[in-house]
């Protein structure tokens, strides 16, 4: 239905502002956003929208507002508005009932693009190609993208955020896209800005000369804009915030001291999956962006369509259980649940029961949840600049970890490499160098510290062969860490395998064979004296003729280097892509020695185990006095590739958990039953007969 004419929604009185609390991030944990398309305010229904905030237990949402098209009689020359808004404010309608339902509002701005009478009026604004020629909008002819080194972002969409402030009730304003062109924009303001503040001309090209530094004044620049911005709007609303929309690796290239002033909460970009990503790949967005800012409030913004970078189905609707998995492994991990619609017209009404059925499950765990904070023995260091220096697939070397640790029912964190230090670190019994690369000689220092300190480390391949700049070493920054010494740079092989020599724990679980599958990319090391090598290479031979396919020589060269330290700690590495290649070929054997080497390196029983079938992600949130092991359910007959069609029940599962002497108290939060747990031998032993996506074990003791 068409909305009826509205006039602006009236801000809010002095009275009432006093009563807005600072801290409303923290309690916005369901978001509902309504992405709105130019002639929405021909038919949208304003009702039905509000009937779904309330269905879903939403208590926030984030609604289009301006920036490339207003939704509100905007009073700005060139803030366009949308040519079917008539005497409508569909946006203005939108907060006012939203309001009436006590939930948080959040603006939503759009600046990438302009309209040609503005691209006409402000050729300064746009962004430029190496030959200073204007660019085009890729997918919409006739608009122009934006820089956000012009005064376009800096003055005018200043503008249109303290409007927007200015005239509506509103806790704060979103901005998407907000980074201008994504590639390198050669305005004249760009090339100025660069220049005065490091004596350079802009790369000519990604990972060209120049690049370490653009890199730095980028990550700067932006921090700046967002404090600008958030400055501009909090000047007019104490507790209003202007927050910018981050992809899923943006928090850790943001200015640490801008986004403890700026940053009060982080909604991550992340809007699903596609291909062959995994299923998992929403809960890793609320590990890494905690392991950058592990105190910072985290949202997953999830689309109700199907993701796909190629044909960006953007007006269509995702399965049912594929939407649902990517919001619950989500919140498991901490990325509180957000879904978008884009278009607020409704053709196809199949996403709304997902929806509201996530999000029901997060309002049923969350009164637990929301008091405890998630802990793991064990953290995978995310190599947060290798992407920036190089220019090869570091991202495969962590994707491979990640699968196998979850196969494993490892619980883990991430820790970013640029906030490396003791105090970050000293939760971790195991920290794991999937390949982290570059690794300046600080951040080395802090390892060996960490070892020092009876902590133990799990490398692989080229970790710390590269320092900070991307600059090439002679030998390990680890090398006195790890226990070896490079003797030949990496090379590609084909047919490798590396032998079982010694009974060591690593060789654990592979009956029936003396060899396994290697890597693709193998390193020449020599090992120290006081370490054990559970696995050497065998010398290459061929892979064909057929008739030529059988080893010459015995097991000569280290493949797996394991020791132990004075203080406690040990130390496994793998000098061989170990990481990428179980990503590209899952051999179960490169998993089980992934899993293997975490478990010795931990060098104890693990406080949380859960043993049964299924292919699980887990979570440990802890309290002073209880424990909550969140299980969510990935096997589904299309767990290594979407959409997920099916969630298969999972069979009985065992969940055993360290706790301190005295009675301990168990439920399980989604079945909405008391359990009571076996406790022997300090642990307390829960079998679950089944769950469907996700299960919450919670075992609580002393005083509670």
């Amino acid at each position: 239905m068409r909305t009826e004419p509205e006039q602006t929604a009236p801000a809010a009185t002095p009275a009432q502002l006093d009563e807005r609390s600072a801290d409303w991030p923290q309690a916005a944990t369901r978001w509902a956003q309504i992405t709105l398309a130019e002639d929405d305010p021909l038919h949208f229904d304003s009702e039905f929208w509000l009937q779904l905030m309330r269905d879903s237990q939403s208590n926030a949402t984030c609604i289009s507002a301006g920036g490339y098209i207003a939704y509100y009689p905007t009073q700005l020359q060139y803030h366009y508005r949308s040519k079917y808004l008539g005497d409508t404010d569909p946006f203005g309608t939108l907060v006012e009932g939203a309001r009436g339902l006590d939930m948080s509002v959040m603006a939503r701005v759009d600046p990438h693009a302009i309209h040609a009478d503005a691209a006409a009026a402000h050729p300064e604004w746009l962004a430029r190609d190496i030959n200073g020629e204007p660019l085009e909008h890729w997918a919409h002819p006739g608009i122009w993208l934006t820089c956000a080194f012009t005064d376009y972002h800096r003055e005018f969409i200043t503008e249109v955020a303290r409007e927007i402030v200015r005239e509506y009730d509103v806790d704060a304003v979103f901005a998407n896209r907000w980074e201008g062109y994504g590639g390198i924009s050669y305005s004249e303001a760009a090339r100025k800005s660069f220049k005065d503040e490091t004596g350079l001309d802009l790369p000519a090209a990604e990972h060209a000369e120049g690049w370490h530094e653009y890199v730095g004044w980028r990550r700067r620049q932006l921090s700046q804009l967002v404090a600008v911005w958030d400055k501009a709007v909090r000047d007019l609303r104490p507790h209003a915030r202007f927050i910018p929309n981050l992809g899923a690796l943006a928090a850790r290239d943001l200015d640490r001291d801008l986004v403890e002033k700026h940053y009060p909460i982080f909604f991550i970009d992340k809007q699903g999956r596609s291909g062959t990503e995994v299923p998992w790949a929403a809960g890793r967005n609320g590990k890494r962006n905690r392991g950058v800012f592990p105190d910072r409030p985290v949202r997953l913004i999830t689309s109700v369509g199907p993701e796909h970078h190629q044909y960006r189905w953007k007006d269509s609707v995702a399965p049912a259980e594929e939407t649902k998995t990517w919001i619950v492994d989500g919140f498991a991990q901490g990325a509180l649940p957000w879904f978008t619609k884009f278009n607020a017209s409704v053709p196809d009404h199949r996403w709304v029961p997902p929806i509201v059925e996530a999000f029901s499950l997060h309002a049923k765990v969350e009164p637990v949840l929301k008091d405890l904070r998630i802990t793991a023995e064990v953290a995978l260091l995310d190599p947060t600049r290798a992407g920036q220096l190089r220019t090869d697939r570091t991202a495969d070397h962590e994707d491979g970890f990640y699968q196998a640790l979850v196969e494993a029912r490892v619980p883990f964190e991430f820790v970013s490499d640029q906030e490396l230090s003791a105090e970050r670190l000293s939760p971790f019994k195991v920290i794991v160098l999937a390949n982290a690369e570059h690794l300046g000689d600080e951040q080395c220092a802090v390892l060996r510290q960490y070892v020092e300190g009876g902590g133990s480390l799990v490398a692989a391949y080229q970790t710390s062969l590269y320092d900070e700049r991307g600059q090439a070493r002679a030998d390990f920054g680890l090398a006195d860490v790890l226990g070896v010494h490079l003797t030949e740079a990496s090379r590609p092989v084909k047919n490798n395998y590396i032998a079982l020599m010694d009974d060591h724990r690593l060789n654990r679980g592979f009956p029936g064979t003396t060899r396994i599958i290697g890597g693709t990319h193998i390193l020449g090391v020599e090992a120290d004296p006081d370490t054990e090598v559970p696995f050497r290479f065998i010398p290459d031979f061929p892979d064909l003729p057929m008739e030529e396919v059988y080893s010459r020589h015995d097991p000569d060269r280290p493949a797996v280097i394991c020791r132990q330290n004075a203080n406690g700690g040990r130390i496994v590495y793998f000098p061989f892509n170990l990481g990428s290649i179980f990503w590209e070929a899952l051999q179960s054997d490169h998993g089980l020695l992934v899993a293997n080497a975490v478990d010795w390196a931990l060098g104890k029983e693990p406080e949380v185990t859960v043993e049964g079938a299924g292919l699980l992600d887990l979570a440990i949130h802890r309290g002073e006095n209880s424990v909550a092991v969140v299980i969510v359910n990935l096997t589904n007959p299309m767990a290594m590739r979407g959409p997920i069609r099916e969630t298969l029940p999972l069979p009985p599962q065992t969940v055993s958990v360290a706790v301190p002497d005295g009675p301990v108290k168990g439920s399980l939060l989604v079945a909405g039953v008391e359990v009571e747990p076996t406790v022997a031998n300090g642990r307390a032993e829960i079998t679950i007969p089944t769950a469907g996506l996700l299960e919450v074990v919670h075992l609580t003791w002393g005083d509670r």
